[in-house]
């Protein structure tokens, strides 16, 4: 069901929501909704650069398989670090990537191990 509508003055009361099949619209009372973001990666963009999986999101680390390695050209050993794209030193945290949780917390805490990673490689 898609949210069309919101209904409420000092408090959500209602929602109303439209089917997307039938494009039948029901009124529910509802005084909590949950929103979720980031669910449809937008990563077309990047189709060629680095592996995506069959949904749009990015593979990283371990989920690499040694065959998309080296189509990508993989030129290190060890293989791809945690967080670490196809392209060595390029990496993806948060909703964008493949397997993430989709919360924003593990997103911060993805972003900030991906940061001690670049500085990890800017070091060597």
């Amino acid at each position: 069901m898609e949210i069309v509508s919101l209904k409420g003055v000092d408090h959500l009361e209602g929602v109303t929501g439209r089917n997307s099949k039938s494009g039948k619209s029901e009124e529910h009372n509802i005084a909590h909704v949950f929103v979720m973001t980031g669910a449809n990666p937008n990563t077309g963009w990047l189709n060629g650069c680095v592996v995506l999986d069959n949904k749009g999101f990015i593979k990283t680390g371990s989920d690499l398989s040694s065959e998309e390695l080296t189509g990508a050209h993989w030129p290190l050993t060890p293989s791809a670090r945690l967080l670490e794209s196809s392209v060595p030193g390029v990496f993806a945290a948060g909703d964008v990537r493949g397997g993430n949780v989709q919360r924003v917390a593990s997103a911060v805490g993805e972003g900030s191990i991906a940061i001690s990673f670049v500085h990890q490689i800017l070091r060597e």
